[in-house]
């Protein structure tokens, strides 16, 4: 059996100096997993995906995953998990090419960037985000990129600063394809980059489906789509099943997740409709109960993005003695926000009980992973408020 080791990968420039690891990766010759410049993150990693200790030998991949819990679990992918994820991906956006990297690379976005240049045989560019995103360098970058087509992935936020940089929203309009994942795309944001020329991809997938595998809900080649147990509106869980599986979770063999062989059992809610096209409503575990009825923070979360003066926006529940939960609107503002015009649009568009009982002004939103929103964190800050 193989020896899982850990791979250091700085997210700047010289993670090029890894390019031989990570070609062992695509190749199936050794297996990592992926650690950040933090030193009790890469600690917490080690000690929960079992680093130096055997692994099975067609792994090649462990990477953790970005979850709600706290507790990182380890999707385990192989030589043939990854080729078929990056030749999917290469198949659906024209063909071969080179990436620029503007994320994390211990996420699986971020390293699947890196992989995906690799194996179309280009060394990808690289930008130093360890300061923050600075559309000015990402615009450097980006004109700077060689190969016959030229791609690259954001989240959301960075997304944001983009559209308010006139020569990074150049720069962008050139490429070939944009990928935002990470977290779900605001309406107003995707039709801001498509107005600005900007050939952006709406991207869903996470760590257990080797990164996106469903492109402005479309399924990639060989993925297949199923949704379990629909209501009435056809809303249900949603499995995905394909090539680019993961083999389960690492020290996790029974996990309930990979148990149907060749699907991974999301914890999204989600629709397909007649045309085979996905949309997700919201998480299964972020469903808010209040007064005894669910609302679906992402539902909420549309309409108020809807409002001008909302630049971004979060909806979590927070606990109250008659309701259970409350509803709360945290929102960064592009202007100024009016509340009640917020609670109104959402109790006319949805229902009175899915308005929020509050609207809490922040200067940003708090991140984990690759650019989700932390509603765990918001809770805890404002819990006991």
């Amino acid at each position: 059996m193989k020896t899982l080791r850990s791979l250091h990968l700085p997210a700047r420039p010289d993670v090029l100096d890894r390019r031989g690891e990570l070609t062992t990766i695509l190749d199936g010759s050794a297996a990592y997993v992926p650690v950040p410049d933090d030193p009790l993150d890469t600690a917490t990693l080690r000690d929960a995906l079992g680093v130096d200790d055997p692994i099975a030998d067609d792994i090649s991949l462990v990477i953790s995953t970005s979850g709600t819990t706290g507790t990182p679990k380890g999707a385990q992918h192989t030589a043939v998990t990854l080729t078929a994820s990056a030749q999917a991906t290469a198949t659906h956006l024209g063909g071969p090419g080179n990436w620029l990297l503007a994320l994390a690379p211990h996420h699986i976005a971020g390293l699947q960037v890196l992989l995906r240049g690799l194996a179309a045989g280009f060394t990808p560019t690289v930008l130093d985000v360890t300061d923050g995103f600075d559309p000015n360098a990402f615009a450097d970058a980006l004109d700077a990129l060689d190969g016959p087509r030229r791609y690259t992935s954001l989240v959301p936020t960075q997304l944001i600063k983009v559209l308010d940089n006139p020569r990074a929203t150049t720069a962008l309009a050139a490429a070939d394809a944009l990928l935002v994942g990470g977290a779900a795309t605001p309406v107003p944001l995707l039709h801001r980059a498509i107005d600005a020329g900007i050939p952006i991809v709406r991207t869903y997938g996470m760590s257990e489906t080797a990164g996106g595998c469903v492109y402005d809900g479309v399924a990639l080649n060989g993925v297949t789509i199923r949704i379990d147990d629909p209501n009435p509106d056809g809303v249900g869980r949603v499995l995905l099943g394909g090539p680019m599986i993961a083999h389960g979770y690492r020290k996790k063999p029974d996990h309930p997740a990979f148990a149907e062989p060749g699907w991974f059992r999301t914890d999204d809610l989600g629709r397909v409709d007649d045309h085979g096209v996905l949309t997700i409503v919201g998480r299964a575990d972020e469903a808010i109960s209040t007064g005894g009825l669910t609302v679906v923070p992402q539902v909420v979360e549309a309409v108020i993005l809807d409002d001008p003066a909302v630049r971004e926006c979060a909806v979590v529940g927070l606990p109250d003695e008659r309701l259970g939960e409350k509803v709360v609107a945290f929102v960064v503002a592009a202007g100024t926000i009016d509340s009640a015009r917020i609670r109104g649009a959402v109790a006319e568009r949805l229902d009175r009980y899915a308005a929020p009982r509050e609207v809490i002004e922040l200067d940003e939103l708090p991140t984990r992973g690759p650019g989700k929103v932390d509603r765990r964190a918001l809770r805890a800050r404002f819990s006991d408020q």
